[in-house]
């Protein structure tokens, strides 16, 4: 059975899919033996509760378990390739130019995973509160978003097309 829901899914390239891989590779094997290591020096210099290096090596331990679990669902999720793409129309893996209302500059940046970061333009995630407004649009069509502070902001969709490379 084919999966064809696609608000779930995280594309990535091949080669971000193979770096995250790595790293979740080496976390889990590598990492987690080096961390204990550490764990159990700073154990042996005795009273935990003054021991420094002890609480920063247990605090570095949950930061790479929560490295671990993330990396875990995001490629779960991922499915190599590109996303389905049509010209005119906003999705992931599509170079997205936007101008705000009552404002004559243009945005242009590409909409994708954030894992996709190290593209020659600002990323931003489909699920993000803008990327997730425009998303499905065709071009010419508006969209309102919440920002952060609470206002709504409204753009209009100028151009989609699919992400080219660097």
């Amino acid at each position: 059975m084919t999966d064809t829901r696609t608000d779930s899914v995280t594309w990535l390239t091949q080669e971000a899919y193979d770096r995250l891989k790595s790293e979740l590779d080496h976390l889990s094997g590598r990492g987690r033996v080096e961390i204990a290591q550490k764990i159990e020096a700073a154990r042996e210099e005795g009273d935990l509760r003054e021991n420094g290096g002890y609480h920063a090596a247990k605090e570095e331990q949950g930061k790479i378990e929560g490295r671990i679990l993330q990396l875990q669902h995001i490629l779960e999720n991922a499915r190599v390739g590109e996303a389905p793409r049509t010209d005119g129309v906003v999705g992931p893996g599509m170079t997205v130019t936007i101008a705000f209302a009552g404002d004559d500059e243009e945005v242009t940046f590409l909409l994708a995973s954030r894992e996709e970061s190290g593209s020659p333009i600002d990323v931003y995630s489909p699920k993000s509160p803008l990327g997730a407004a425009i998303n499905g649009k065709k071009v010419g069509e508006k969209a309102t978003y919440t920002m952060p502070n609470g206002r709504s902001m409204t753009v209009e969709i100028i151009d989609a097309t699919p992400y080219a490379g660097a």
